[in-house]
């Protein structure tokens, strides 16, 4: 099954769900993403090869922490799509690295009617600094990759591990800001997460 082309209000997201829509004919499941450069004390930080000044940090929410869902997790022409496929979320807890984030979620989208692989993923957590240095270890002794853009820190599958990856190469991927940490499937798909408040 693929997704079509989905409306999106800016031309950043234009893009990521045009990528979006492509990886949904490919998709299959996966726990393990990969970077492009090992966590380690002396990896040097690159910023992204790609325009990721395009994943926003500073997206406009539009829900609380307190009563984000998977539905309000992702954009509205995104949720609709999702709905007109028969696609439905599976909900777990945000975990990565050994951490587990109680007030977190990960929700894998997918037709669960159909047994096809294809599937796209998306979470969310609010983190403390501590969390976010043991969760980055715990990704980098598994192989994955440290990218810095800015303020944000990126861990990133090993591409030559990802199951899917989007047109510049990066497959399951981290954002870490100040206080939270969104992944998706593949590094473009973090622009379709609106992050929540709080």
């Amino acid at each position: 099954m693929t997704l079509p082309s989905i409306r999106t209000r800016t031309a950043s997201a234009l893009a990521a769900l045009g990528i979006a829509a492509l990886l949904l004919a490919g998709c299959s499941t996966s726990s393990a993403p990969a970077p492009t450069e090992t966590i380690g004390t002396d990896a040097p930080t690159t910023p992204p090869p790609t325009d990721d000044s395009a994943v926003d940090p500073s997206a406009s929410p539009s829900a609380s922490a307190v009563d984000v869902t998977c539905e309000s997790l992702v954009q509205e022409d995104l949720l609709a799509e999702f709905r007109q496929k028969g696609w439905t979320a599976k909900e777990t807890p945000f975990a990565a690295g050994g951490v587990t984030l109680d007030k977190g979620l990960q929700c894998t989208w997918a037709d669960y009617a159909v047994p096809s692989g294809n599937l796209m993923i998306f979470g969310w957590a609010p983190i403390t600094v501590d969390q976010a240095d043991a969760m980055q270890r715990g990704l980098g002794a598994k192989g994955w990759r440290r990218e810095e853009h800015g303020d944000t820190v990126y861990i990133t599958e090993d591409p030559t591990q990802a199951p899917t990856t989007d047109e510049n190469g990066y497959g399951m991927t981290y954002e870490f800001g100040d206080g939270w940490v969104t992944v998706a499937d593949v590094k473009q798909s973090l622009l379709l997460i609106q992050r929540p408040q709080g």
